[in-house]
C-alpha cells in the first residue's frame, strides 16, 4: 500500500513540475527547508484513527519535534509536549475532550518540555519514569506500568539507551488486549535511526548506553508485532540522532527490515556503528536536560519586551552577545558592530543554543514584531533575552557596519583570474566533502570562533554555506574576532548551482576514497532510460564515466549490488544537491525499474545533468545478462555483516545470484480527514 501511495504521489509531483516548467535547481538542506513562517508553529501532521481511540500528531519543524494527543472517548493524554502548550489546549477544546494526563518519554535535552506549563493549566498528572529522578510533582512509572485512558490501555516499557530514563509506551485498544496498535517511542527508536547515547554529560559512558540500546531492541522492541505503528519524538533535522528519516511514522516491521542499526546482530559492532559519525551536541542540551529534570519554571508568555537603550557597551562582545534576527540581506546592508546574524526565519532556537554560551547576556535586535516572536521562541530552549529595536540604534547615530554580499558569478570570475579572496565553507565537513564550489577552506560554523585563528584577519574572506543563512552568521563571528573584510556568498551554493557554475566532490564512494579530489568525468550522451545491455557495457568498458546509485533498502544492497554502485536512501537522493552535479550521467537503479523512473523524472527537473534510470531494474539486468534461467532457482542469499569493512560486489559477468527480495512496505494506520494546523 505504501509503495503504491508513494508512486502515485511522486507521479503527481512530476506532473506538477512539468506543468509549471520548473527547471531551476531549488536545492534545500534540512536547515534551509525550515525557513518558512509555518516552520515555527505546531502544525498538525495528521489524525490517525484506531478502534476506540485516535492520535493527533503535531510537528514543530524548527526543532524537528513530534508531539501527540491520544484521545479516547472524552479524555486525552498529551505525549512529549513542547513548552508553549497553547496548541494542545486549543485542540482539546476543539475536540471537546479533557486532558487527563501528560506523558513524557524521558527528560528531553533539545528543547524545554511543556509538562509543568500544561499541568498548571489542566491539573493533569505528569507521568515519567522513576529513573528520571524528577524534581517536580509527578507519577513515576516502572517497567510494565499501566495507564488507563477511556477505552485504551497504555503500557510503559523501560527502554534505556538514549538516556537512562527512556521509555516506550504501547497503546492497546479494547478490541485486542494482546497486540498493541501503537508505540510512542520517544527518542528510543526513530524512523530509520535510534537515539544517540552521548548526551548524559559524562555521568555514564556513551558506549554503555549504546549497549543498553542494543538490549532494548533485541530483548524488548524486537519482540513486538510487526504491525505496531511507531510514533517517534523527532524527525529529520533533529540532533538527538543521526540519519533520521522525515517520515512521520513507521512500523516495527519496517524498522526491523530497513533501519540500518537494527540489522547489526553483534553487540560490539552495534556500539561502534551508533557512536560513529555523531554530530557534535549543542552546548545548550545539557542545560535543557537539567531544566526538564528539575522542572522548568513557568513562563509569563504575555510579558512585555525587556528593552535596553542604545549604548556603545552593547558592541563589546566581552559584555554582551548581540544577535541580529533580521534576514541575511538586511544584515549585510547595515548592522550593529559585533552582532551575529541568527535569522528569525530559520532554526533560531537551535542555532542560538549552538552559538550563544548559556550564561551570556543575550540581547536581540530587529523590529518589535520580530523581537516578540524571537523572545517567545527562545523560551523553547530556555534562553531569556533583552531587546533593542534596530531603528532605535540606527537613529542614535552610533556606529554601523555593512558587508557586500558577493554574487556567485562575480566570485567565480575572481576565482578564474586567480584574484579570489579566502573562501571559507562553514558547513559541516560531511557537507563540504559532498559538494563544494572549488578549492575552499572548511571551518565548520560551530567551531569557527576557535578555528578562525588559522586565518589572517586583515585579508578579505568570503563565507559560504548552502543558502547564506549560516554564512551570514559567520560574518558576525569573524567580525567579533576583528576580521575587517568579510562577506558571504549571496544565496549560497544553491545560487551558485542555479547559475550553472562548476562544483566539485559529488557524494560517491569513489570521491570519498580519493579524499575529495575531483575526477572529471567524460560526457557521454545517453537516453532518458538506459537498457540493461548498455549499462553492462558501461560497467565493463567505461568505468569512471558515470555515477551509479542503487535505491533499494540497505540490507538488499548489502546482499548484492552492481560493481561501482553506491546505496542511497530515496529521501537523501532527492534532497542532496551533490547528486545534481557532474558531467557524466547519474544512473539510478532499483529492483524493477518503477521507483527509479519516477525519481529520475523528479531529479531531471532540478538539473542539467543527464539523469538515467535502468529499464526494468535489476530483475531485467540479470535476466538480460543470460541469467534468466537462474532467476527461478532458489539460492541462499549472500550477505556480509553490516559492520564489516568489506562490501559484497557481484561482477557484471557473475553467473550465480540470490533471489531478489521485494521492497518492504509500511503498514499505514487508517487516517481521518486531515485537519488544519489552526494558524
Amino acid at each position: 500500500m505504501f509503495k503504491r501511495i508513494l508512486l502515485f504521489s511522486l507521479a503527481l509531483i512530476i506532473l506538477s513540475l512539468n506543468t509549471s516548467l520548473c527547471y531551476s535547481a531549488k536545492l534545500k538542506d534540512t536547515e534551509s527547508a525550515s525557513h518558512a513562517d509555518t516552520a515555527a508553529i505546531y502544525d498538525i501532521v495528521d489524525t490517525y484513527q484506531y478502534p476506540g481511540f485516535k492520535i493527533i500528531q503535531f510537528n514543530l519543524a524548527v526543532l524537528s519535534h513530534y508531539s501527540y494527543m491520544l484521545i479516547s472517548g472524552n479524555q486525552a493524554i498529551v505525549v512529549d509536549p513542547g513548552r508553549d502548550v497553547f496548541k494542545y489546549i486549543d485542540v482539546a477544546k476543539q475536540e471537546n475532550v479533557e486532558i487527563k494526563g501528560i506523558l513524557l518519554s524521558h527528560s528531553h535535552a533539545d528543547f524545554v518540555a511543556g509538562h509543568n506549563e500544561l499541568a498548571k493549566r489542566t491539573k493533569a498528572p505528569i507521568y515519567i519514569s522513576e529513573k528520571a529522578n524528577a524534581g517536580y510533582a509527578h507519577t513515576p512509572t516502572r517497567d510494565g506500568s499501566i495507564i488507563s485512558l477511556g477505552n485504551v490501555t497504555i503500557k510503559v516499557l523501560e527502554t534505556p539507551g538514549h538516556t537512562l530514563d527512556c521509555t516506550t509506551s504501547l497503546v492497546y485498544s479494547s478490541d485486542d488486549k494482546n497486540i498493541p496498535k501503537v508505540a510512542f517511542s520517544g527518542d528510543t527508536l526513530f524512523v530509520g535511526s535510534i537515539g544517540r547515547p552521548d548526551l548524559m554529560g559524562g555521568t555514564i559512558s556513551a558506549a554503555e548506553l549504546a549497549s543498553m540500546s542494543f538490549d532494548t531492541w533485541t530483548k524488548k522492541l524486537s519482540i513486538i508485532d510487526d504491525s505496531v505503528v511507531v510514533f517517534p519524538a523527532h524527525g529529520a533535522g533533529s540532533l538527538c540522532g543521526a540519519h533520521l528519516s522525515d517520515d512521520p511514522y513507521s512500523t516495527i516491521g519496517r524498522e526491523r527490515k530497513t533501519n540500518v542499526y537494527l540489522q547489526i546482530k553483534n553487540r560490539n559492532e552495534f556500539i561502534a556503528a551508533v557512536l560513529e559519525g555523531l554530530p557534535e551536541a549543542p552546548q545548550y542540551f545539557k542545560y535543557n536536560a537539567a531544566m526538564n529534570k528539575n522542572g522548568p519554571e513557568l513562563i509569563n508568555w504575555d510579558e512585555p519586551l525587556d528593552k535596553v537603550k542604545a549604548d556603545k557597551l552593547l558592541t563589546d562582545s566581552k559584555y554582551y552577545y548581540l544577535v541580529d534576527i533580521r534576514s541575511a540581506n538586511e544584515f549585510a546592508q547595515n548592522h550593529i558592530p559585533n552582532s551575529v546574524n541568527i535569522g528569525l526565519r530559520g532554526r533560531i532556537e537551535t542555532w542560538t543554543g549552538i552559538m550563544v554560551p548559556w550564561d551570556s547576556k543575550l540581547v536581540l535586535t530587529g523590529n518589535d514584531e520580530e523581537l516578540k516572536e524571537a523572545v517567545y521562541r527562545l523560551h523553547r530552549v530556555g534562553y531569556k533575552a533583552k531587546v533593542i529595536n534596530f531603528d532605535t540604534w540606527k537613529s542614535s547615530g552610533m556606529a554601523m557596519t555593512k558587508n557586500n554580499m558577493v554574487e556567485p558569478k562575480d566570485l567565480y570570475a575572481l576565482m578564474e583570474k586567480g584574484e579570489a579572496p579566502i573562501i571559507v565553507d562553514v558547513r559541516l565537513p560531511s557537507e563540504w566533502m559532498g559538494l563544494r564550489i572549488g578549492k575552499v577552506i572548511n571551518l565548520a560554523l560551530n567551531q569557527l570562533e576557535n578555528l578562525c585563528s588559522k586565518l589572517d584577519p586583515k585579508q578579505p574572506v568570503v563565507a559560504v554555506c548552502n543558502s547564506a543563512y549560516r554564512s551570514s552568521m559567520a560574518i558576525g563571528i569573524l567580525e567579533r574576532k576583528e576580521f575587517t573584510k568579510v562577506s558571504s556568498l549571496a544565496g549560497g551554493s544553491e545560487a551558485w548551482i542555479n547559475a550553472g557554475l562548476p562544483v566539485f566532490g559529488a557524494q560517491t564512494e569513489q570521491s570519498a576514497k580519493t579524499a575529495a579530489v575531483s575526477i572529471p568525468k567524460r560526457e557521454i550522451k545517453l537516453p532518458g532510460r538506459i537498457s540493461c545491455v548498455e549499462l553492462k557495457s558501461l560497467i565493463m568498458d567505461l568505468p569512471g564515466t558515470f555515477d551509479l546509485v542503487d535505491i533499494r533498502p540497505a540490507e538488499q544492497f548489502a546482499d548484492y549490488h552492481l560493481p561501482g554502485s553506491v546505496n542511497a536512501d530515496i529521501v537523501d537522493l532527492m534532497n542532496s544537491p551533490a547528486y545534481l552535479v557532474g558531467t557524466g550521467p547519474l544512473i539510478i537503479i532499483d529492483r524493477d525499474g518503477s521507483l527509479s523512473m519516477i525519481i529520475a523524472g523528479m531529479l531531471f527537473q532540478k538539473t542539467q545533468r543527464p539523469i538515467k534510470a535502468l529499464r526494468g531494474g535489476l530483475e531485467a539486468y540479470w535476466a538480460e545478462s543470460e541469467l534468466k534461467d537462474l532467476l527461478d532457482t532458489k539460492i541462499p542469499a549472500m550477505s556480509m555483516p553490516l559492520g564489516s569493512s568489506k562490501k559484497m560486489q557481484i561482477p557484471a559477468s557473475q553467473t550465480v545470484i540470490p533471489a531478489l527480495q521485494p521492497q518492504p512496505e509500511i503498514q499505514a494506520p487508517q487516517k481521518a480527514q486531515k485537519k488544519s494546523a489552526g494558524c
